[in-house]
């Protein structure tokens, strides 16, 4: 089989095991990508005794493409701002101790209530561009940016370090990612959408968390 040949799993290859490099090439996707998605459970393999991942061909038809145009909209999939919270507080259950911790303890229940209500905002930026075309899409996430960079400032006027603030942000991506999965496994959203969807959200979040950042120096260089 030749280097970049796309693998394509028949009805012969029911009990067949697929390496990383072939699953991914079925599935149109980075081996990063796939060992990610795995790693998450998000699609089932196991490693062998040499430490190799393999997929079961038929695993991967799920994910293969259909003849749909376009996905679903996120919220005719159950997708939603508070549901994504729930998912959120599901992954920290922490979260909802009667004492908050570190820097959070500090600040009054409306500063607090401030801060959520920038979670809020930013989680309802993110599904709302995923659900527009891309060129509507930048206006969205420009304005998210915004947002973000107003959190760090904030986060940073209230005495949260850099790495506190880095990782709250980080708390919030997984459960986020993870949801979409989820809802892309669920509504069997075939390998085009389920991918361009994930990369798109991981796209979006990466440049909110460079967003954060910029809007907390900012605001730390003139404490």
């Amino acid at each position: 089989m030749a280097r970049n040949d796309r693998v394509a799993p028949q009805p012969a290859d029911q009990k067949r095991w697929l390496t990383l490099g072939q699953a991914s090439r079925t599935l149109g996707v980075t081996p990063n990508t796939l060992r990610r998605w795995a790693d998450r459970n998000q699609i089932p393999s196991f490693v062998t005794p040499g430490g190799h991942r393999r997929f079961l061909a038929t695993a991967l038809e799920a994910f293969l493409p259909t003849d749909r145009v376009r996905r679903p909209a996120l919220a005719t999939m159950g997708a939603s701002s508070d549901r994504m919270a729930r998912a959120y507080r599901r992954a920290r259950p922490y979260a909802q101790a009667s004492q908050p911790k570190g820097w959070f303890a500090g600040l009054s229940d409306s500063e607090r209530t401030g801060f959520r209500e920038h979670g809020m905002q930013l989680l309802s930026d993110l599904l709302r561009q995923l659900d527009v075309e891309r060129d509507e899409a930048a206006a969205l996430v420009t304005a998210a940016e915004g947002h973000a960079s107003e959190y760090g400032a904030e986060a940073a006027r209230h005495g949260a370090s850099l790495s506190e603030t880095v990782e709250a942000f980080l708390r919030f991506r997984k459960p986020f990612v993870d949801e979409l999965a989820v809802l892309a496994r669920r509504r069997r959203l075939d390998t085009r959408e389920a991918t361009a969807l994930l990369v798109d959200a991981e796209s979006a979040l990466d440049r909110l968390l460079v967003a954060l950042m910029t809007g907390h120096a900012g605001r730390a260089k003139q404490v």
